[in-house]
């Protein structure tokens, strides 16, 4: 057997132990979150346990097949590494911003920043607000690595690699699809990221969230590191689903992780970072 087939075969051993381990445990705690009937804000523990999911399951492939971990990639990754993580730190600003300010602007949703503004009510609310985003990207950012970094060393550490390995085709798109997936039955439930029409919000987190594997995948791919990953993820997290979606009220559907003008403005940004990424790549 040549190399390549081993290490094709490798890959595809690892992604069934992989894959086994995720399905057997996610599905446990989104079961536990299911029956709680409550969002998921009001189950932290088995949300947190939930997104070490997919790391637990690699480290078990991982054990399980005698591998090591180095691929993981948690250096930093140089110049290129504090690029991606520039990347990844202004993605959900410039997203949030754009994506919130059109339904602000617009009436499509409204502007209600009560619940952000309790630490900064001495403030002008635009100041508060925008205080209350800088807090977000920061503290907010690095506190979030630590739930987010449990989906990434499993996403992106392991299994973005594995599919590359195996020979599947489209990996990134195949990637992104089963990582929307996952997320699937919790929004159906509207539990998570669900508006009036949970069916739709799922359709749309999906298309989201495919968009959001590429850039995630281009991050890790072309830093060689996994934290440019894992940052894009906390800092979303911290942003998007804190002060932007705290200060909005109104029609869930224009934005949120499920609405049509975060999936628009998401998918636009990210085919540009992805072309211009790869187009420095080229001239280097």
């Amino acid at each position: 057997m040549s190399e390549t087939a081993s290490a094709r075969q490798q890959a595809r051993r690892g992604l069934a132990i992989y894959f086994f381990i995720v399905v057997i445990g996610s599905a446990f705690f989104e079961w536990k979150i299911l029956q709680t009937g409550e969002q998921v804000g009001a189950s932290v523990g088995l949300v947190f346990a939930l997104m070490w999911t997919p790391a637990a399951a690699s480290l078990v492939a991982r054990l399980a097949l005698g591998e090591g971990f180095s691929d993981v990639s948690f250096r930093w990754g140089g110049q290129a590494g504090s690029r991606a993580i520039g990347v990844a730190w202004a993605f959900p600003l410039i997203v949030g911003f754009i994506a919130y300010g059109l339904a602000w602007g617009t009436g499509l949703a409204q502007f209600n920043p009560e619940r952000i503004l309790r630490r900064f009510s001495a403030l002008p609310v635009p100041i508060g607000f925008l205080a209350s985003v800088a807090l977000s990207a920061t503290a907010g950012s690095l506190l979030s690595c630590l739930s987010a970094a449990g989906e990434e060393i499993g996403w992106r550490g392991y299994m973005l690699t594995r599919l590359i390995d195996a020979g599947v085709p489209q990996p990134i798109l195949v990637s992104g699809i089963i990582w929307g997936a996952w997320h699937t039955p919790l929004i159906l439930s509207g539990q998570y990221a669900s508006g009036a029409h949970p069916n739709v919000s799922a359709a749309l987190f999906m298309v989201n969230i495919i968009a959001f594997a590429y850039l995630a995948a281009s991050l890790r791919l072309s830093s060689g590191s996994v934290w440019p990953a894992v940052f894009l993820h906390a800092a979303w997290n911290a942003i998007i689903q804190g002060p932007f979606d705290r200060a909005t009220v109104g029609t869930p559907l224009a934005v949120g992780e499920s609405g049509y003008l975060t999936t628009i403005v998401v998918i636009v940004i990210v085919a540009t970072a992805t072309r211009v990424r790869s187009k420095a790549s080229e001239a280097r």
